[in-house]
């Protein structure tokens, strides 16, 4: 058993990190704060956690100052990604919510070709398609949660244009010192918004049971498993790490079913077009890896 375990620690590993990433929608939905102080706390404890973990390490080199500003800048994108996806929690459920999410790879493989100056790949449209059929599934059968649907979307093309420059970014930078940075600008890009939308008395003031969640949500589901993820991809490839992160739908539907019960059961409709979004996702993975690349290339090879 030993030996097993050893010899699959960081595939456990890392489908735990997922596994928290997908309880960050229960605490979204258990803090009684708005969306907009939620990020704010969530980045400021994530930013001095992982600060304060790079003091410990002794690691750190800072970036220049091009590059400082640019990783500030795109803090301000997660921010708007975490608020929206916040938003959607409240205004929705848990499922919805985590479900509308798993189209951030059809915003990718839109966005993608344009940053990475590559043609689009039209199996990567296809999937788009197949993702747009499962929203489209969800929005019917879900009305009372459009409101929920639309922030969602609007949190994973946020997430998606993060995520895209992060690729390029991680070319010359290193991944601490990125999120680093990136936690700072999202801090300072929420307190300007909050300051501008409510004045000097933007801050809420978290009750015990909220600052409990929020370290949580800050550190374990933040800080913590940055550094962990950050880890394992030396041991594990960057397709059996995507896989994984695939899995956190499902993960949070399912904890979600847990902690809230009837308030989390949807339609037949629902769970058909959350079903064709992951599977999506998931089919899209396995064609990315080696073998799913020559397959496609035989089967193009035997049509020319």
């Amino acid at each position: 058993m030993s030996s097993f375990i050893e010899r699959y620690r960081n595939q456990l590993l890392i489908h735990f990190i997922v596994l928290i990433w997908g309880f960050t929608g229960i605490l979204g939905k258990l803090i009684e704060l708005s969306s907009g102080a939620i990020v704010f706390f969530r980045m400021l404890i994530a930013f001095c956690s992982l600060g304060a973990f790079l003091l410990i390490q002794k690691k750190t080199k800072l970036p220049n100052l091009k590059q400082a500003i640019q990783y500030i800048l795109v803090g301000f994108i997660i921010a708007l990604h975490w608020a929206f996806f916040f938003e959607a929690l409240h205004v929705s459920t848990v499922s919805v919510t985590l479900a509308c999410i798993a189209s951030t790879s059809l915003f990718v493989s839109l966005i993608e070709p344009l940053f990475f100056r590559r043609r689009v790949d039209f199996t990567e449209v296809f999937f788009g398609l197949l993702v747009i059929a499962g929203l489209f599934m969800i929005f019917n059968f879900e009305t009372e949660y459009r409101l929920g649907i639309i922030y969602s979307l609007i949190a994973a093309f946020a997430a998606a244009i993060f995520g895209t420059i992060n690729g390029l970014f991680i070319r010359t930078g290193k991944a601490k010192q990125i999120t680093l940075f990136e936690m700072l600008g999202g801090v300072i890009g929420i307190s300007i918004y909050l300051y501008w939308t409510e004045g000097s008395s933007f801050i809420e003031l978290p009750s015990s049971l909220d600052w409990i969640y929020l370290l949580i949500l800050g550190i374990v589901c933040t800080a913590f498993a940055f550094v962990i993820s950050v880890e394992v991809m030396k041991s594990l490839s960057p397709f059996t790490v995507s896989i994984s992160i695939n899995m956190e739908p499902i993960y949070a539907i399912l904890l979600a079913l847990v902690f809230f019960g009837d308030d989390e059961y949807m339609s037949m409709g629902f769970y058909a077009g959350a079903f064709l979004i992951l599977l999506t996702v998931m089919a899209n993975g396995i064609l990315k890896s080696p073998r799913g690349k020559r397959i496609l290339n035989r089967i193009r090879s035997g049509n020319q």
